[in-house]
C-alpha cells in the first residue's frame, strides 16, 4: 500500500507545523497536489495525540488514523500494564481497532492474529508494524464471520467491543455492543480458555456478574485518578462465585486493592466520628462499590454509610487513596478570602455554593471538608 503522506516533503511540512492553529491550516490549500490538507492536518492530530497518549508511536513513517480511531485507542500506560503478566503461544485481538493494546500484549506471544473489519485502518497498524519490526497475521474480517469460519485454538483472545451504534450514541448493555458479547461467548470459549474484554469505565459490575459466566477477575485502571476502563477476566474453569474486583491507579505511588465481589455483601463496616486521619478513596475503589471491604482491609472506620470517608487513629499508609491529617472545625473559623481546596460529599451545599456563602476562594495547600457523620453534618480541615 502507497502512502503518499509518507513523502519526505510531505512530513518535513507536517513536523514543521506541529505548533501551527490546525483550523487556520485547513482553510489553506494543500502544497502538495497528491495530498489533502486534511489528511495532513489528520498527521498532526496523531503526533499530538501520541504524545501524550502512545509516545512509542512518534517514530519516522508512523501514519496516524481518523480521530475516532485515536480516541478509542488504549494509552500506552493502559497497555502496557495488561500486558505484564500475560504470555503463552497465541494470541488474538478479534477487534484490533489501532493495534496499541494488541502491540504490548503481543510482546509475550510466539504467534499473533490481528482481526479488524475497517480495511484502511488494519492497512494502517500493518504499516505500523512493519515500522516498528512486528509480526503478525493480519485478517481483514467482520468478526462474527471469524468465528463462523475458524477452527484455530488460542492461548489468549482479547476484545474491546464498539461501543458506539450507527449514530454514534454511546452503548453500555452488553447487548447493545459490537459484537454482543452474551450471543458470543460460549462460541469464545470453545476457542480459547482465557478471555479479556475491555469495557467502558461507566458499566455496572453487578450486572456484569449477572450475565456473563466464569469471570475470574475484573480490573478497574485508573491512571492519575481517572478512571480509563474496565477490563473483564473470563475462564472457563471459574464460576463467578471466586471473582475478584481489582482497583489498579496508574502513574500514582498508589497500592492497588482487590477484594472478592462475593464477600463484599457480608463485609461490615463500622462507623466513627472523625479521627485523626480521614481517608479518601481513589476513583478506581470508588467505581468497584467495595467500601465494606475497604474498612475490613485496612481496619478503617466509615464515618457514615452513605458517606465512603474513612477514619483511624493510627495512620495507614498503604491505603489506595488520599490520606489527610484533620481536625472538626466551627463554620465560624473559616475566614473570608482564604484559599482552599473545597470536598463536599453527601453534603448539602455543592463546592461552588460553599465557596458563595463563606466567601473564600480554591487553591492553596489546606483541605476544608464538607460532610456528615452518623451523628451530624460537620466540617473538617486538613493540618
Amino acid at each position: 500500500m502507497e502512502h503518499k503522506i509518507l513523502d519526505a516533503k510531505v512530513q518535513e511540512f507536517i513536523n514543521a507545523n506541529l505548533k501551527t492553529d490546525l483550523h487556520s491550516l485547513l482553510l489553506k490549500k494543500s502544497p502538495f497536489p497528491e495530498v489533502s490538507m486534511q489528511e495532513i492536518v489528520q498527521q498532526i492530530k496523531g503526533k499530538k495525540v501520541a504524545q501524550k497518549k502512545f509516545p512509542f508511536l512518534l517514530k519516522e513513517g508512523i501514519i496516524f488514523p481518523p480521530n475516532l480511531n485515536l480516541e478509542q485507542a488504549s494509552s500506552q500506560a493502559t497497555a502496557e500494564f495488561k500486558a505484564k503478566n500475560l504470555s503463552g503461544k497465541s494470541f488474538i485481538d478479534l477487534t484490533s481497532g489501532f493495534g496499541i493494546d494488541a502491540y504490548f500484549l503481543s510482546q509475550n506471544f510466539e504467534e499473533v492474529t490481528l482481526v479488524e473489519q475497517n480495511s484502511e485502518l488494519l492497512e494502517i497498524v500493518k504499516h505500523n508494524w512493519g515500522i516498528l519490526e512486528r509480526k503478525a497475521n493480519f485478517i481483514n474480517e467482520n468478526l462474527e464471520n471469524f468465528l463462523a469460519e475458524n477452527k484455530e485454538k488460542f492461548d489468549l483472545i482479547y476484545l474491546d467491543p464498539a461501543r458506539r451504534d450507527s449514530e454514534k450514541n454511546k452503548k453500555f448493555l452488553l447487548e447493545d455492543l459490537s459484537p454482543n458479547l452474551l450471543e458470543i461467548q460460549a462460541r469464545l470459549l470453545k476457542i480459547s480458555d482465557q478471555i479479556i474484554i475491555k469495557l467502558s469505565p461507566l458499566i455496572d459490575i453487578s450486572y456484569l456478574i449477572s450475565v456473563l459466566k466464569n469471570i475470574v477477575e475484573i480490573q478497574i485502571i485508573a491512571v492519575r485518578n481517572e478512571v480509563k476502563e474496565l477490563l473483564v477476566f473470563i475462564n472457563s474453569e471459574k464460576e463467578n462465585d471466586h471473582t475478584t474486583v481489582s482497583c489498579i491507579n496508574l502513574e500514582s505511588e498508589e497500592n492497588s486493592f482487590s477484594f472478592n465481589y462475593k464477600e463484599e455483601r457480608s463485609a461490615v463496616s463500622e462507623y466513627s466520628e472523625p479521627l485523626q486521619y480521614l481517608y479518601i478513596p481513589n476513583n478506581a475503589v470508588l467505581k468497584s462499590g467495595g467500601f465494606n471491604s475497604v474498612s475490613e482491609q485496612f481496619a478503617l472506620k466509615k464515618l457514615h454509610p452513605n458517606t465512603h470517608f474513612y477514619t483511624s487513629d493510627e495512620l495507614v499508609e498503604s491505603f489506595p487513596g488520599r490520606i489527610l491529617k484533620v481536625e472538626i472545625i466551627d463554620s465560624k473559623e473559616i475566614k473570608k478570602g482564604e484559599k482552599f481546596n473545597i470536598i463536599s460529599k453527601n453534603y448539602p451545599l455543592t463546592p461552588d455554593e460553599i465557596k458563595k456563602k463563606y466567601k473564600i476562594k480554591d487553591g492553596g495547600t489546606g483541605y476544608l471538608i464538607f460532610t456528615q457523620t452518623q451523628k451530624n453534618k460537620i466540617i473538617l480541615r486538613s493540618v
